[in-house]
């Protein structure tokens, strides 16, 4: 297929890709600095110079906790009062009047001869 796409004058495509399998090459230089970072990593972890505390979680007090109960009540009370209006008008909107009484129509008046 490739002599068939040669003699008509076509390109293989190539791809930029490494082919899958094929192994980087690092030089000796980069192999010897990728070592020591990890020497110094290994050895700041073991000092515990790099190693970072866990931090200390903060407590809330009983105030705080009773003052954002307090506001999500607020909240809630006021969400449940704004529904119950919005439904209230909807019902009035949509409630039925009464059938107002009509008279029946009048019957032609029967011609006197």
């Amino acid at each position: 297929m490739a002599e068939v796409r040669r003699l008509l004058g076509q390109s293989m495509p190539t791809s930029t890709a490494a082919p899958e399998g094929a192994k980087r090459i690092l030089s000796d230089a980069a192999r010897q600095r990728i070592a020591a970072a990890q020497k110094r990593r290994w050895a700041a972890a073991r000092t515990g110079k790099g190693a970072a505390k866990p931090a200390k979680k903060r407590q809330m007090s009983a105030e705080g906790r009773q003052r954002i109960v307090d506001a999500a009540k607020k909240r809630w009370a006021e969400f449940r009062a704004q529904k119950a209006a919005a439904a209230k008008q909807a019902a009035k909107k949509t409630a039925r009047k009464p059938a107002s009484k009509k008279t029946p129509p009048a019957a032609p008046e029967a011609a006197t001869e």
